[in-house]
């Protein structure tokens, strides 16, 4: 136990190296982690690792999907349902029936619950590769809402699929017309369990005397009790996960009232999910030999060969859809025409943004061993995980390279009217520095006039309103792009400022001119302000 500790932290310290290789060098790091995981397969006397599938899909999906949920913007996302819901639903179940019938034709002893068990798993794009890819670069919000929107929805049509072809595997039988009734039932139940369960725990953060550790102890808890409480009434306890993260991500402004609440929350589910797709690879790497062993009648140069085929239908089969689905609804509706068009540009980057990821390999890894308790092993589990991780590292390395290059070279602009990041950034700062003057005028206008530090305060914030107007100001004149050098050339001299801030109170620490306790408060205040001037940097 003690040695296969050791073995997995050093291998998942091992991949942090290769991630801080892969942001140095600006490549995505889930490239580097599926090159990892193929990687550790290949170390000399490496010690086999065995998974027990049933851990495996408890501890990573639901907190995998829950953190998905949480950062989905509702009222984007109700937006654009249209054509996430035709990405999420309508892509899933036509890749799985393809892949199904597909896989058939293509893998001998291969049968139609296994082709669609093999869809479901490989189906839904992942949403933490396409944001790391396309991190920085010039991508329309609107195509972001919609690959973020998709790998959060599909992730559960997805994996419903998987159930549904999984206990068709299992009992060796399957009616569609059962299949479809069973498929609403499970996920509309699996929604209600969710928002049910989201409005307990809504009520423990908003009216239980919580801490900042308490809440985000609950946040990492909540994922798993709703997974589990909708299971136990065989529901869709992803649909409840998904469900239930959307509520209390809606709902967040009003259970996590203080900024130490949000910041530690950040920290710790930054933290969480990072791990967690690091120590997938790192697992699947591990059992990589024995799944190679357990191939049997097939060859790897056959499952490489499978998989390099299904890869490639899964690709040609997203742009299949992509291009129609972008444009077929416009032809329709004059409503939807009254949309900016996305052109052939949109469904491109949308279309070759379909990279599979960690969720298609942990539930690959979840396929029960056993068909039953006699024993009987599970038809072809090891080449269908094979297959998987195939199209994941071909997915991952081919389109995760070459998208940002295509994003580059066809100059795509944003397809709808916003204004820039910096111009509402500071609107909504213009807008809370008012309501603060108005505050303080209309309840604490005693103060003001009574107490010094009130009255610097009134002073201090309208000084930073007239410099905010000012800046608004001049973003709408033709020197925009000016004021923007200017403000990143601001935000150096900040960041340098900070810098010599922070050694000095390293200074007094080491000279114990204050206590630990104040020169900690000092450092989280320039922790506040390096991160203010990192996001709106990004």
């Amino acid at each position: 136990m003690h040695h296969n500790l050791l073995l997995i932290l050093g291998l998942l310290f091992s991949v942090f190296l290769l991630v801080m290789v892969a942001q140095r060098i600006k490549i995505a790091y889930p490239i580097f982690l599926v090159l990892a995981g193929l990687g550790i397969s290949f170390i000399p006397g490496i010690p086999r690792m065995h998974l027990d599938p049933d851990v495996i899909f408890l501890i990573f999906l639901p907190p995998l999907l829950y953190e998905a949920a949480w950062y989905t913007s509702w009222n984007e996302f109700w937006k654009w349902k249209r054509p996430i819901a035709l990405l999420a639903f309508g892509l899933v179940f036509f890749t799985s029936t393809v892949v199904a019938y597909s896989s058939v034709a293509l893998i001998p002893g291969f049968t139609l619950a296994l082709g669609f068990l093999l869809g479901g798993i490989i189906s839904p794009p992942d949403a933490v590769a396409a944001a790391t890819v396309m991190k920085g670069l010039p991508v329309p919000k609107r195509l972001m809402t919609i690959l973020e929107g998709e790998s959060l929805v599909n992730d559960a049509s997805s994996l419903i699929v998987f159930r549904f072809a999984l206990a068709a595997v299992m009992t060796g039988s399957f009616s569609m017309e059962e299949a479809t009734g069973q498929f609403f039932l499970v996920a509309g139940m699996g929604i209600v369990v969710g928002l049910a369960g989201a409005h307990i725990m809504y009520a423990v953060h908003r009216f239980l005397p919580t801490t900042p550790a308490i809440d985000a102890a609950l946040t990492i808890m909540t994922p798993y009790i709703l997974f589990l409480a909708a299971e136990q009434f065989h529901f869709s306890g992803v649909m409840a996960v998904v469900s239930g993260g959307l509520f209390i991500s809606y709902r967040s402004h009003e259970v996590f009232q203080t900024g130490s609440t949000r910041m530690n929350m950040l920290g710790v589910w930054t933290t969480l999910i990072f791990v967690m797709n690091a120590l997938v690879f790192v697992l699947i790497g591990l059992a990589l030999p024995d799944i190679v062993d357990g191939l049997g009648n097939y060859s790897i140069a056959d499952g490489i060969k499978y998989g390099l085929i299904i890869s490639a239908i899964t690709i040609v089969l997203r742009f299949l859809w992509v291009f129609p689905a972008s444009h077929v609804p416009r032809w329709l509706s004059a409503t939807i025409r009254k949309e900016g068009s996305p052109g052939w540009k949109g469904p491109l980057v949308t279309g070759w943004a379909g990279m599979r990821g960690v969720v298609s390999l942990a539930t690959a890894l979840s396929i029960p061993e056993l068909m039953n308790e006699n024993g009987v092993p599970f038809p072809l589990r090891s080449l269908i995980i094979f297959i998987t991780f195939v199209v994941i590292f071909i997915t991952l390395v081919v389109q995760g390279l070459t998208l940002p290059f295509i994003i580059k070279w066809i100059k795509i602009g944003e397809i709808d009217q916003y204004a820039s990041e910096h111009e509402q950034r500071t609107g909504i700062q213009l807008r809370l520095n008012r309501v603060a003057l108005k505050r303080l005028n209309e309840k604490f206008s005693a103060e003001v006039a009574a107490n010094e530090l009130v009255g610097l305060l009134v002073k201090d914030l309208q000084h930073q309103t007239d410099v905010i107007q000012q800046r608004l100001d001049s973003l709408e004149y033709d020197g925009a792009e000016k004021e923007e050098e200017r403000i990143e050339h601001y935000n150096h001299v900040l960041l340098d400022i900070y810098a010599q801030q922070r050694k000095e109170l390293f200074a007094m620490r080491q000279n114990k001119l204050f206590t630990d306790e104040e020169i900690r408060k000092a450092e989280l205040q320039l922790d506040i302000n390096e991160l203010r001037i990192a996001d709106a940097g990004h």
